[in-house]
């Protein structure tokens, strides 16, 4: 069940059973709000009141009682909110619909959340004992009477007398425990103790002293007590002393028991419910963080914790914002978590593209986050739940497969298909903006007989030499890639044609100067470059890339380690060779 305040009480979805479990019980049961209106009443209930379905919603404690049972219950109810008693028990009679009084026992038992230890709510417990009451109002005037009243309400009388050491067992309280009407009980302290579960004995021996001598706090006992049949049943056991010798002693004591092991099922069931809720919440592989209603922490397990690097006990309590703050993976600034949006109306937000949570540790860590409202089945917003899920390595992996499929793995240059993306790019740059660039084709010489007479691994080797010598010959804002073998290409933006001639030249001569050794061999390599221009006017890209190859081809047939530039104007293929510099 959910932390609530004074609205409408409803079970979940997957707290059905303990619906009906409740709904079912014999024993009217209702849940009272911290401000003191109920918010939930079951059926037994209603029909004990005479109410309709839902009749009791609302309804406050001024509403419910009267006048002279309201200062009790109400003092009683302050303590019980304010966590000074975790439960009380008193009677109290209980306004029925028609406005006439019903007696009834309640007892109501405080329930905290299990995160942040403030009090939610109290569960209250109404028994009738309108008949009981009746009865023990006509014992003075007729003992029969009053303990047939009790008998037929399911009530065990006990009577104990000091002065006659005896004790007297009504029917029904034989029936509770087995024994047959006319069976000898042993009576003594000993005998009954012995029926006592074991976990409850050495509490109840001194608590049913205490009873008996009319102790506050003391005038309701539960306990468990074994049948004859050997099976354990639940007791609510009420009484007290009610004569006394003229120094104050006891000497007759009287009170009532009830089977109430019904309605201890229900409270297992319930604790239950709630331990697998909890249990599965802390078992599952992804992170959940419960914010209430004020965008506080009221939940997080431990795969959260763990992420986060926050312990729950130091989480519960803080604002959302101080244990969960999500970045932008390359810019670092903070992204926005509109949890004010979420409260008020019940926005979902998700974080699924570049986002990192900074750790406690300072570590960042890529994640995929979901914020969403808690809603009641009316549509009330309860407060909210941010799921989220580690992706680092899966986000690693992605960007891996996405550098794979546009660059080159052996130098680390883009590749052809990334090239041809940047050259549409700039053409139609050029087109749109008028501006001049150039496009160099660069083919390898003497490269072939590095990779027959030393290897394949030579020849990758020195691939990523001459990768590294373009990178750092050219400028910054240019744009190189491998394109082939030993084939590579570059943009040179706004850039004319003279002065991509002279980067060009730089190139062949730094790839010229290159010194590879390799198993104690030297070899030298050249380049030769071909030049074509992307202007306003040109041509479709494939026929820019062919210019370009062309005027590569023209400088290897020309003596190599040249430049050379293709010329459309001139309606020719290369107009002019660069003599390699000396």
């Amino acid at each position: 069940m959910r932390d609530i305040d004074d609205r409408v009480f409803h079970f979940e979805q997957g707290e059905a059973l303990l619906k009906k479990v409740m709904e079912s019980a014999a024993i009217g049961m209702m849940v009272v709000g911290a401000a003191g209106h109920a918010i939930y009443a079951n059926r037994a209930l209603e029909a004990m009141l005479g109410y309709p379905s839902g009749g009791c919603l609302g309804a406050t404690a001024k509403s419910m009682l009267f006048e002279d049972d309201l200062q009790p219950v109400m003092l009683r109810f302050g303590q019980l909110m304010r966590g000074e008693i975790a439960d009380f028990r008193l009677e109290c009679r209980i306004r029925h619909s028609d406005g006439q009084p019903l007696w009834t026992d309640a007892s109501a038992t405080l329930l905290r959340s299990d995160v942040t230890g403030r009090p939610l709510y109290a569960v209250v417990q109404l028994v009738n004992i309108e008949r009981q009451k009746r009865a023990e109002e006509a014992l003075a005037y007729n003992e029969r009477r009053w303990a047939s009243a009790l008998e037929s309400a399911g009530q065990g009388v006990w009577d104990f007398d000091t002065r006659s050491d005896s004790m007297y067992y009504s029917n029904t309280w034989r029936k509770l425990r087995g024994f047959e009407p006319d069976e000898e009980i042993n009576d003594s302290t000993d005998s009954w103790l012995a029926r006592v579960h074991p976990d409850d004995r050495e509490r109840l021996a001194t608590a049913a002293r205490n009873q008996g001598k009319g102790v506050e706090g003391f005038s309701t006992l539960e306990y468990r007590e074994r049948r004859r049949d050997g099976q354990y049943i639940w007791i609510l056991s009420r009484g007290g002393p009610i004569e006394r010798d003229e120094n104050g002693e006891v000497i007759r004591a009287v009170g009532t028991d009830t089977d109430i092991s019904s309605l201890k099922r229900i409270e297992e069931q319930l604790a239950a419910e709630k331990e697998r809720l909890r249990v599965t919440l802390q078992s599952i592989g992804e992170s959940v963080v419960s914010i209430d209603a004020d965008g506080s922490v009221s939940f997080i397990n431990a795969t959260a914790a763990q992420m986060t690097g926050w312990d729950p006990d130091d989480a519960v309590g803080r604002p959302l914002h101080e244990i969960f703050l999500p970045v932008h993976e390359s810019s670092g600034l903070p992204l926005d978590l509109p949890l004010a949006a979420c409260l008020s109306h019940g926005e979902v937000t998700r974080l699924d593209e570049a986002a990192c949570l900074v750790c406690r540790s300072g570590e960042h860590r890529d994640i995929r986050a979901v914020l969403s409202p808690i809603r009641t089945p009316d549509g009330s917003i309860l407060g909210a739940v941010l799921v989220f899920q580690d992706v680092t390595s899966s986000r690693a992996l992605q960007k891996q497969l996405a550098h794979s499929a546009t660059h080159d793995m052996l130098t680390g240059m883009p590749n052809r298909l990334a090239f041809e993306h940047a050259l549409i790019t700039v053409a139609e740059q050029a087109r749109i903006e008028i501006r001049n660039h150039a496009l160099c084709f660069l083919d390898l010489d003497r490269f072939k007989p590095v990779n027959d007479t030393a290897g394949h691994a030579a020849g990758d080797e020195l691939l990523r030499r001459v990768a590294e010598v373009i990178r750092s010959t050219g400028r910054r804002h240019d744009f190189a890639g491998r394109i082939g073998g030993d084939e590579f290409a570059l943009i040179l933006s706004d850039c004319p044609l003279p002065a991509a001639q002279r980067i060009a030249q730089r190139l062949v001569d730094a790839i010229a100067a290159i010194d590879f050794e390799w198993d104690g061999r030297h070899y030298r390599i050249g380049a030769s470059v071909g030049i074509t221009a992307i202007q306003a006017r040109s041509v479709p890209v494939a026929e820019l890339m062919s210019q370009a190859d062309s005027a590569c081809y023209a400088a290897k047939a020309n003596g190599r380690g040249r430049v050379a530039v293709y010329d459309a104007a001139a309606t020719r293929i290369v107009a002019d060779l660069v003599q390699p510099s000396r």
